[in-house]
């Protein structure tokens, strides 16, 4: 793991020196017996959480998720925002952060306002001078502690699960804490943050980069909030305990199973053999691969075992079931499973009664997710992670699939079913740094140059409601448009707005939509469902989607909504479409890279067409060497938990 962003300025060069001696001394007192480690660095040993609770038996199915109950807005929270010059409309999001006792929290500390979803540190600030007057200080340990979350919190949304602690130090500083060094101390002795050692396979990196056998190797220290530290922890346990429990092939004639696998996935069969004889599989390959562990869970259920697949998303749930026509059931979304709302109901421990469950998409798996899966199998099971390690990965903390695989921790099967087609050709290229001129006599793969964002939206609102439609025979919007952000003039906001002009022309009645329109709904970091406005009522929208109908309460409107026909690459992940539109302005340069281009290009199931307006920016974000990945714990934890494992 590679520090990101080291610092430039001597004063901060030194600062970080300064940091990284102080912990190796600490480190040093640590193994020689002088310090305890609980007074320094603290490996969270989470005692057994209780299983999630049986979800109702009548919530089997395709149900859709509820939007969570709205936390009661204390009656003086509205009239304190106002007094610190916060919008008195952001009551009801501080109440869903902090509870109940919000009011008496920011009263006591008003830096608590940074736990507040999309609040900025300079937004924070502003609160606390209001309130607090002179005794506002950028060293006050309220605000060094916040900040010290806060920067943690927007790592884990970027896959990371710690940070150098040096790393830190530096940001601290960038917000102007004027001793960022004790900043981190602080927040470490008072609980804040969680902090752990490197592992020993990032120092064998180390030494084979230079180190001598005799020179002691440098430590670094990571930081980490401990909802990830858990479920890290959580997760590297609970997969040990699936291993150590395995009891083997059992009775069940898989050879025969594997030797019936579909001839059009070769990789079918190899697929299932792996399966007979480990608990934890790791499977991969593009959109066709998904036939694998598809004809996997069919041959599990001929079997007589309970099995099930999910999904990240309710299309990516629709597009297996339709693998599965005899077991159309098997077919759930992770977060549908999770909620009780999809799948097998838990027994009375909250357990799944579950032989095997195949995770597709597993590359969107967060720590979190991850753990609370595996929590919910019993002894015995099986698991099988699937999914596209070239694809962008979860809005989260963790990258699971790609931990478990440079862990070398289990059997891993490589599909060999390509992706069909030119667009299919093309997204290999992709994959493997090269953007190919493919041959598409049927216009699969269309590039439309473009000289600046208007014409940009121009040639993207003409694609998506009358080339694409009279060339393939879709509907006028159903293509669906990707663009690397919300804002800019090509951005989600600018293309949704050009597409509602002509798809769906109306006022906004209701808090900006109208029946018909097509939207976006984000009910948490990383998922995402495409919906339609159906009717409005006292309560809010009613929206109509693959998983049917259900509402959205009118105070989660302007966190979770957004018109969505046109989504970024992020939002799209693990979903499917029949024709893709890929825009690319020309400030796309600075923003995309490689996994962006090959999961944007790759959602396309028939035709893409690119708005191109990057120029040579794109070949040279494909051609790239991929940004070093997020900083996280899994991997190394893996390897201990094998390390630990008794011979034999």
């Amino acid at each position: 793991m590679t520090a990101p962003n080291a610092p430039q300025d001597p004063r901060q060069a030194d600062a970080a020196d300064s940091v990284a001696a102080r912990l190796r001394e600490a480190v040093r007192a640590v193994e020689s017996g002088e310090r305890s480690a609980d007074s320094f660095f603290t490996r969270p040993q989470p005692p057994p959480r209780p299983r999630p609770a049986p979800g109702p038996a009548s919530a089997r199915g395709a149900a859709p998720e509820r939007d969570p109950a709205p936390v009661p807005v204390p009656a003086g929270l509205p009239a304190l925002l106002a007094a610190g010059g916060a919008p008195e409309a952001l009551a009801g999001r501080v109440a869903t952060a902090l509870g109940e006792g919000a009011e008496r929290e920011l009263r006591d500390d008003p830096w608590r306002l940074l736990a507040v979803e999309g609040v900025r540190p300079e937004q924070a600030d502003g609160f606390a001078r209001a309130l607090l007057g002179a005794e506002c200080a950028p060293g006050d340990e309220r605000r060094t502690r916040a900040l010290t979350g806060w920067l943690l919190e927007r790592a884990a949304l970027a896959g990371h699960t710690a940070l150098p602690m040096a790393v830190v130090a530096e940001r601290l500083a960038g917000h102007g804490v004027p001793d960022p060094e004790a900043a981190v101390r602080d927040a470490v002795e008072a609980g804040a943050v969680l902090v752990f050692q490197d592992r020993a396979d990032d120092q064998a990196a180390l030494a084979g980069a230079g180190e001598r056998e005799d020179e002691e190797a440098p430590v670094r220290v990571l930081l980490g909030l401990d909802r990830c530290a858990l479920a890290e922890e959580s997760l590297a346990d609970g997969l040990a305990r699936l291993r150590g429990t395995f009891a083997g092939p059992g009775g069940a004639d898989w050879a025969a199973a594997a030797e019936a696998a579909p001839s059009p996935s070769p990789s079918a069969g190899e697929l299932i053999r792996a399966v007979a004889g480990a608990a934890l599989v790791a499977h991969t390959g593009g959109e066709a691969a998904r036939a694998e562990p598809a004809a996997l869970v069919g041959a599990a259920l001929d079997l007589g075992l309970r099995a099930c697949a999910a999904s990240h998303t309710p299309d990516g749930r629709q597009r297996l079931a339709a693998l599965l026509p005899e077991d159309a059931r098997a077919a759930v979304t992770v977060a549908g499973l999770l909620a009780g709302a999809e799948g097998p109901e838990r027994d009375a421990e909250g357990t799944l009664p579950l032989d095997l469950l195949v995770v597709l998409d597993a590359g969107q798996l967060t720590a979190e997710s991850a753990a609370s899966l595996v929590e919910s199998l019993p002894d015995g099971a099986r698991l099988v992670l699937s999914g596209d390690p070239l694809s962008l990965g979860p809005a989260g903390p963790g990258r699971v699939l790609a931990d478990v695989l440079a862990a070398g921790w289990c059997p891993h099967v490589r599909s060999r079913t390509p992706d069909p087609g030119p667009v299919g050709e093309l997204v290999s290229g992709v994959g493997v740094g090269e953007l190919l001129r493919v041959a598409a006599p049927g216009n699969e793969v269309v590039i439309v140059p473009v000289r600046d964002p208007g014409e940009a939206v121009h040639r993207t609102v003409q694609l998506v409601t009358d080339s694409i439609p009279r060339g393939f025979g879709l509907a006028p919007g159903e293509a669906q448009v990707i663009t690397p952000g919300h804002g800019g003039p090509a951005g989600t906001r600018a293309l949704n707005a050009a597409l509602k002009e002509r798809l769906n022309p109306g006022p906004g009645r209701f808090d900006g939509f109208d029946p018909g329109d097509r939207v976006a709904h984000s009910p948490a970091p990383g998922r995402m469902r495409l919906a339609t406005v159906v009717e409005a009522d006292a309560t809010g929208l009613w929206l109509e989607g693959a998983d049917g109908r259900f509402a959205v309460p009118r105070q989660h409107l302007a966190d979770t909504l957004r018109h969505g026909w046109a989504v970024t690459a992020h939002q799209a992940a693990g979903a499917r479409w029949p024709a893709v539109v890929v825009v690319l302005p020309g400030d796309a340069a600075g923003v995309i890279d490689r996994a962006w281009v090959y999961t944007a290009f790759s959602r396309g199931a028939v035709h893409l067409s690119v708005v191109q307006g990057a120029g040579p920016a794109l070949a040279g974000a494909v051609a790239a060497p991929p940004p070093a990945p997020p900083t996280t714990r899994l991997r190394a934890l893996l390897r201990e938990q094998a390390a630990q494992a008794p011979a034999g």
